[in-house]
Order: structure tokens, then sequence, then C-alpha cells
């Protein structure tokens, strides 16, 4: 017998820009969804006059949502960030408005810990730069200021889900590893951890940023951070463009304090390949410039894909959160013959006890009950008799303190 659905799968409207990896689609119309595939991005305003009728919108890292397009929103269910960033979404409105944020933490590590260290190999022999010189015609053929990374110290910035892998490959090398991070994190492998990062910077030949976006990293490493740094060290940033002061980087490798730089990342990245590459850092000798390419890979892309939409095809037919960046983690196995009332709430004393009163006056059985909270946003899943469910959901729409409630069966 074919399973019913409380909103017809045909019905629900899925919109992917920025060329989504096909296997997310693929995830999609296993479950029986269609699914949209744009492969640019969008601008705040085309968002805007698409979105009113999306249930689940998937984007990479050029697409920005904010308020305006997602107050305009009338159906939204779930936003999915195909990459590990979520700064392109804002977080709190999105939350307020009832609607999950998933990425995908952990899908493309490898491949931007593999680009990290091929990049130090190529920096610490100027092999990018020799390159260059010979597409233009030039054989310099030297030794000069050229050195094996075994034996060199490499300072992570950030030991998260990348730094770590980074800390692994880079002693494969034969590299000594220190890390600093703003909390204390287990080693692995035979890194060590410092107190400070004027420390690592201090101590280190190659200086790594991994780290994300928020107000506390912008501008972390400047001219008084490189001053710091090892005359003749190298600095990348494979993390957000708004870490490093790009006119600070200039002038150190301009006056040989940096023996080389590479960035992936920039504080300004155009839209498409049509538009103009504007850096500071263009032109220079020993810099490695990459165009946000340190996920890019098939393998990577291919993982986010199966990650991100698995996660918003379980939202949507579970209610299942887990994973979710801006919203409670809520999970709960379905129960058989119930159906599933999900009630997303603003965060308030009283809210629990008014729906329970509802249930109670109604005589209604609950199988089971989770509640989860986070800031000012409250998720509760529960299971309820199906003679009832319709009258349960009517009711709880009815609370001022509600935001959104979906019924699934």
């Amino acid at each position: 017998m074919t399973k019913q659905y409380s909103y017809p799968k045909d019905k629900v409207r899925i919109l992917l820009l920025e060329g989504i990896h096909p296997a997310a689609v693929d995830i999609f119309k296993e479950a029986g969804y269609e699914a949209r595939v744009v492969k640019s991005a969008m601008s705040n305003q085309e968002l805007r006059d698409v979105i009113e009728p999306i249930h689940v919108l998937g984007i990479r890292s050029k697409t920005q949502i904010r308020q305006p397009a997602i107050g305009a929103s009338k159906r939204l269910l779930a936003i999915g960030c195909f990459c590990i960033g979520t700064d392109q979404v804002d977080l709190d409105a999105a939350a307020s408005k009832g609607v999950p944020v998933f990425n995908a933490p952990f899908s493309n590590t490898r491949s931007v810990a593999e680009l990290t260290l091929a990049e130090v190999v190529m920096l610490s022999r100027k092999a990018a730069h020799r390159s260059m010189e010979l597409h233009s015609g030039r054989w310099e053929k030297s030794a000069a200021g050229s050195r094996e990374v075994r034996n060199k110290t490499i300072g992570i910035v950030g030991y998260g889900h990348i730094g770590s892998q980074v800390g692994l490959l880079a002693e494969a090398f034969g590299m000594r590893v220190v890390f600093y991070d703003i909390v204390n994190k287990l080693p692995l492998g035979n890194a060590v951890q410092l107190a400070s990062l004027g420390e690592l910077l201090q101590s280190s030949d190659f200086v790594t940023l991994h780290v994300p976006e928020s107000p506390e990293t912008r501008n972390m490493v400047s001219s008084r951070e490189i001053s710091l740094m090892k005359n003749g060290s190298c600095l990348l940033n494979l993390s957000r463009g708004s870490v490093v002061d790009l006119k600070a980087v200039s002038d150190a490798l301009t006056s040989g304090h940096l023996a080389g730089a590479a960035l992936d990342v920039f504080p300004r990245e155009p839209g498409s390949s049509s538009e103009a590459f504007e850096c500071e850092l263009r032109g220079l000798e020993n810099v490695i410039l990459t165009p946000h390419i340190g996920g890019s890979t098939e393998e990577a892309q291919r993982n986010i894909g199966i990650e991100v939409a698995s996660a918003l095809v379980k939202y949507i037919e579970t209610g299942s959160s887990s994973g979710s960046v801006n919203f409670p983690h809520v999970d709960l196995p379905l129960v058989r013959n119930r159906h599933r009332v999900l009630n997303i709430h603003r965060n308030v004393p009283g809210v629990l006890s008014n729906i329970n009163r509802i249930v109670a006056e109604m005589g209604v059985n609950i199988s089971s009950q989770y509640l989860g909270t986070r800031h000012d946003v409250g998720y509760l899943i529960m299971d309820v008799d199906q003679k009832i469910s319709r009258e349960v959901k009517r009711e709880i729409d009815l609370l001022d303190t509600t935001i959104k409630t979906r019924l699934l069966f």
C-alpha cells in the first residue's frame, strides 16, 4: 500500500541554486520529490521574487539569504547550505521564521586539507612562481630559497574538522605541527596546542588559517600579527576572506618579511566568471591565488550533495532537525499508526503546558513527545492518535506563541 503524506510530494517545491551536485537531485528524486536546478546564484531581489512558493531552498556560498527574502517566504520549510559555511544566511531571521538551516560540516574536509598541504609544498619550493616564469618564457632554475617542508613547523589556526586533518597530513610530510584554538582541543598525532596566537605566529614556518567568519575573526591577521611571524615564513588562508588584511599581506610580501602566501578566499569575490577579479596580491612573487576551490572536488561536492539533501528529506518527512545550525536538535523515531505534530514556537514560559492542556482536554493519547529549545525558538515533536490530530494542530495554531505547525502522517 502506498504511504500517504499530509502534503503531496508532487506539490513540494524545491529550488537548488549555484550548480549543486546532481547527487542531491538524485536523493530528492529517490524520495519522490522533484527539484528545480539553477546553475547560478541569485541576488536578494531575485530571491524575493521567487521564494514565496518555495518549500526547500538549496544554495552554496554565493547566494546571500537575508531578512527581506526570508520575510517574503510563505511556505519555506528549510534551507540547505551545500557547503561548510552558513554565514551567507541570516540564521536568526530564519529561526524566527521557523526555518532550520542545514549544512555539510564534514564533507569537504579532506579536499581542503589536501589543497592546503599542496600549497605548503608549492610555496616552500616556489613552484607556482617558477611555473609562471616558464609560461612567460623565462627559465630560472635555482635552489635559492627553495626548501623541503620536512622538519619545518606548520602552525594551524583553528583546529576543527579541517585544521586537524591538515595536521595529520603535515605530520605525514615530516612537519612539526602546532595549533591554536579558542577552546581546548584533543590533539591528533603529535600536534601540540599552543596557549596564544602570538606564540603560534612566532614559532611557525607556515601559518594556515581554518577559522569561521565572525566578528572575532574579522581581520584577525593584520599588520601586527604578520610582524610577529618569522622572517621568511608563509601565510595561507583557506577559511574566509574577511579573516586576513590583504594590504598588510601585500606590504609584508613586498618588503620580504613574508616569503610567500596562498589564498583561496577573498573579501570580495566575483559573482560569476564574467566579472573581473581584483586583489592587492595579483602579480606578486610566490603568491598562489585560487578561486575559492578548497572544497571544489568531485568527491567533496558529491558528498555534500548527499549529506545536505538527506538531512532535508529527513526533516521534511520526519521533522528531525538534527544537524541544523540555527535550530533545536530534535529527533524521534517514527511511531506506527500515529500522526506527528511538529510545532515551532517562541521560547517563552508556559508553551508546553498550554499544548499539553489542549491535548488533555481532547482526551488525546500521546505516544511520544520531545521538546528542544535554542535561544528564542522552541521545537516540539509530538506523536498523537490519528483521529484527533487535525484538531490538535488547529488548536495549537491558535496559540499566540506558535510560529509554525506541521502535521505529518
